[in-house]
């Protein structure tokens, strides 16, 4: 049936700033889950980066799912981007992201193949739309990514203060003007399109939100191996992420230093685990603490999460829907959530979450829960139903994958 409406969608051109395989952290599980459902109903090309020797081996898993597809190994570091960046006035994160063969790629696609629309993922990757291109553009900013940058010259000083300020300037204008270029822009959280929009001022710009979903067969605690912990103390706080991205960062040694204490100060052999690929520095060294352990990276995440007491996601700096806290909820865990890493998600606190507006509140929803195993047990199988209810791909994906299917001359202008 989808193979048969594939004729009204046409080609698609799909452009991603990370290869959506191995899908093993958020952004490439979104990218992964739409390229997929795009896949289904008609021919797609795909242009997209890799960074590790992973993303490289995963090439056949794209070769599968593509009509056409180009791999570049993106080896700039952020130093030499961020010195190309300044005399060209750009945002460093396209000039991290710029690729001659990709734009050759696209080239050649768009003379030899009747691609009608062009699928943009993450903004930076807008910066390859040809100026030419007569047809349909989606972009899936995904995340405000300028008010990301916003958010970390706020919280920093000296001249980084100065280098985030300036990306947060260049990359919110270039956000705007990719905006008014497309038909249609994506966010994953009703609360990142209003924050948009509120820059947009008077501009007819098509904005709407596609929530992140979740794999509830996948992330299923039913059959899930124990944990190395498991059976050793507690409670077992989880923190899930990648461990080199800097909010999470921020997240784990906030929390480490200020929140954990106050919980074994009622729980003394409670564990706080860090679980992630590339541990910065200043993870590594939080296992020196009482009660913190950094396990990195781990060949399957779920055990962990299954095996948690409590899934803790402290994020400070947090933009969109949060995987992590998806992911922990559909495993039937209990999660004590900041208010910054809940935005967006919708859920009943008390019910299917505990959110926390800081460390104090945090440390006691922790204990609570703690204290009470049969509640968190019960709040852990209600979002767990929570998830399979609302939270699904498919019903996700199904307002955007309708959009596509109308042919572009019969779609409701942005104005």
């Amino acid at each position: 049936m989808d193979r048969e409406r594939a004729g009204l969608m046409g080609e698609l051109l799909f452009l991603a700033h990370r290869i959506p395989f191995p899908p093993d952290r958020g952004d490439k599980i979104r990218s992964c889950a739409m390229l997929k459902a795009l896949a289904a109903r008609g021919p797609v090309h795909v242009a997209t980066f890799g960074e590790t020797d992973a993303d490289m081996a995963a090439e056949a898993e794209l070769a599968n799912v593509a009509a056409s597809h180009l791999l570049v190994r993106r080896t700039i570091s952020n130093l030499r981007a961020g010195l190309n960046a300044l005399p060209s006035g750009k945002p460093v994160s396209l000039t991290a992201f710029d690729s001659r063969d990709i734009h050759h790629f696209i080239s050649r696609l768009l003379a030899t193949r009747p691609i009608d629309t062009i699928f943009v993922f993450s903004g930076q990757m807008a910066q390859f739309i040809p100026p030419s291109f007569a047809g349909r553009v989606v972009i899936d900013f995904v995340d405000m990514d300028s008010a990301k940058f916003a958010a970390y010259a706020k919280a920093t000083s000296g001249p980084m203060k100065l280098v985030h300020a300036r990306e947060a300037r260049l990359l919110g204008a270039f956000e705007r003007e990719m905006a008014q270029r497309a038909q249609l822009s994506l966010f994953c959280s009703p609360a990142e399109v209003a924050e948009f929009q509120l820059g947009l001022g008077d501009r007819h710009v098509r904005v709407d939100s596609v929530v992140n979903g979740i794999d509830t067969v996948f992330y299923d605690p039913r059959g899930v191996a124990a944990a190395p912990y498991a059976g050793q103390g507690g409670p077992h706080m989880v923190f899930t992420g990648q461990m080199d991205y800097a909010p999470n960062i921020d997240a784990v040694v906030h929390f480490a230093r200020h929140v954990l204490p106050l919980i074994r100060a009622h729980h003394p052999d409670a564990r706080f685990h860090i679980v992630g690929r590339n541990p910065s520095a200043a993870v590594s060294a939080l296992a020196d603490q009482p009660g913190v352990a950094v396990a990195g990276a781990v060949d399957d995440i779920r055990p962990w999460i299954a095996s948690a007491d409590i899934v803790v996601a402290p994020l400070r700096i947090a933009r969109g829907i949060q995987n992590k806290v998806l992911e922990a909820m559909a495993m039937a865990r209990p999660v004590v959530a900041s208010s910054a890493a809940a935005e967006g998600i919708e859920a009943t606190h008390g019910e299917h979450f505990c959110v926390a507006r800081d460390d104090a509140a945090m440390a006691e929803a922790v204990c609570g829960l703690a204290a009470d195993p049969a509640r968190a047990k019960a709040m852990g199988q209600a979002a767990r139903e929570h998830m399979q209810r609302h939270y699904q791909w498919e019903a996700q994906l199904a307002p955007l994958l309708d959009w596509l299917d109308q042919p572009p001359a019969l779609m409701p202008s942005a104005a």
